[in-house]
């Protein structure tokens, strides 16, 4: 009867589809990046490109934040989570061996007439039995259908996909300090300019009472510079709150309480800018980390349907069992104690509800919901590029002109102070020059932020050196499991 199951079972076996259930991504993938520009030769990211900015703070915060940050740490722990999920659905394709020992003792009193008390028989003897057994039991299922191994495939890539989502959070940890950083070096480079400004301010008010005593102002004039001073002293409490915050903010980024740190920022022009300019767009999908965990999550779900499909099939079980048994301690292990048996069922689903059919509509579904993720991350991943690379080409040109506005309002404001120390000029004119200098500096500081944060996203966009080729995967990973993109056709229907 074992050996007519099992040639049925390899019958079906043979007319059984093992082709994977996965799906075709069919990407578009652009030639060239909408906002590249011609002739810019290829730099991809270093691994460690935060280095290049030139800021050992920078350096240091970001080493700390890799090793103690939060995210991080819990990001790694999914990733032990995930490798073993692996170990436990690899072992429904192994067999299963359990040990068993026993002893017993029974008391059994036996009845005679040898003594009457009252008309009643009473026992005055007994028997004690007793019993030793050990053995081993044995079970294996044979996954003839695939549906353990299609199990076991889909923790592979999710444990896969965990690895791509720790370096995913890693990267966006990194990049968040060094945005928290460069945001706290431009409020110190605008607290120092608001300072600069209140400086010249006190100056020319002084200059300007000292006219209204020799009546050349008026106390309206006065009243007007003193206004301009009280805005720029007002803006020195901002920045300062402002950037205590940003240092704050460092704290939950590299684990640490706010009273530990205790780095105070330079200025933003002493930062270095290293350029870096991206490949072909295709290139791109084989150094963004979140794009791999969405394509890992793709083929997961593609095990997960083929594992829903096979639950339809019969299940074949093998169990056996070995042992001795024998009255007596000394006597168990005897060839007449042997005990032995083996068996052989089969399992198959006549009628569940809809259970199974709802289980494999359900995966389906998921596995369409994870194929239009995972399009939109490879779109996203072009859109960001193209949306750094515009933020960056830009505000090089508006920091340029900028700086132009710069050098022209404090020549302004010199020629105006210089009038009117000569008398030639009147306080309105003096005014208006500091205050267009005092906002064309501030308005510096911010646009010059701005292209560094650009320039930042620009490397989290290309994936912050990150490559898959060179992405640890799990021990047992299929050859080509993770290779060349989901190019599978859909398959396999019941």
């Amino acid at each position: 009867m074992l050996e007519l199951g099992l040639s049925i079972a390899a019958l079906a076996l043979a007319g059984c589809d093992h082709a994977p259930d996965q799906a075709q991504a069919d990407l578009d993938i652009p030639a060239a990046y909408r906002a590249s520009t011609t002739g810019a030769a290829e730099a991809w990211p270093a691994d460690d490109w935060w280095t290049g900015f030139g800021s050992p703070e920078l350096n240091a915060l970001i080493e700390q934040a890799r090793v103690r940050n939060f995210d991080i740490l819990a990001a790694i722990a999914r990733v032990r989570q995930a490798d073993a999920q692996v170990r436990i659905g690899a072992a429904a394709l192994l067999p299963t061996l359990n040990g068993t020992s026993s002893a017993g003792w029974e008391h059994f009193g036996i009845n005679t007439d040898t003594t009457t008390t009252h008309g009643v028989a009473r026992s005055n003897a007994s028997a004690d039995f007793r019993n030793y057994s050990f053995g081993l039991n044995a079970a294996y299922e044979f996954d003839f259908w695939g549906h353990n191994l299609s199990h076991k495939q889909s923790l592979i890539a999710s444990a896969q996909f965990s690895r791509f989502d720790q370096r995913t959070v890693a990267l966006t940890v990194v990049t968040n300090v060094a945005n928290t950083w460069f945001t706290a070096l431009a409020l110190a480079d605008r607290l120092a300019v608001a300072k600069s400004n209140v400086a010249a301010a006190e100056q020319t008010l002084a200059v300007i009472r000292g006219r209204l005593q020799v009546g050349t102002a008026s106390a309206l004039d006065v009243a007007n510079q003193a206004t301009l001073l009280s805005g720029e002293q007002a803006n020195i409490p901002n920045f300062q709150s402002q950037l205590e915050q940003a240092l704050i903010g460092l704290g939950i980024l590299v684990g640490e309480p706010p009273e530990r740190i205790v780095v105070r920022p330079g200025t933003l022009t002493a930062l270095k800018l290293p350029l870096v300019s991206p490949g072909l767009p295709s290139a791109l999908l084989e150094r963004r980390p979140d794009v791999a965990s969405a394509e890992a999550q793709l083929i997961a779900s593609g095990f997960d349907v083929t594992t829903a499909r096979t639950a339809f099939y019969p299940t074949i079980n093998l169990t056996g069992s070995g042992g001795y048994q024998a009255p007596a301690l000394n006597a168990l292990i005897s060839p007449g104690g042997f005990i032995a048996s083996l068996a052989a069922g089969m399992t198959a689903p006549i009628f569940d509800g809809g259970a199974l059919r709802g289980a494999l509509d359900q995966a389906r579904g998921r596995q369409a919901e994870l194929l239009a993720d995972y399009r939109k991350a490879v779109v996203q991943a072009f859109t960001d590029v193209d949306n750094a690379l515009v933020a960056w080409r830009y505000g090089s040109e508006q920091e340029h002109l900028q700086q132009i506005a710069v050098e022209a309002a404090r020549q302004a404001a010199t020629i105006a102070r210089a009038q009117m120390g000569a008398g030639t000029a009147d306080v309105t004119a003096v005014l208006t020059a500091e205050a267009a200098q005092f906002t064309a500096e501030d308005t510096l500081v911010q646009v010059r932020l701005a292209r560094v944060q650009a320039l930042l996203n620009l490397y989290k966009a290309l994936g912050g050196g990150w490559r898959k080729s060179d992405a640890d995967k799990f021990p047992g990973l299929s050859p080509g499991m993770l290779e060349g993109g989901v190019a599978l056709p859909v398959g396999g229907n019941r």
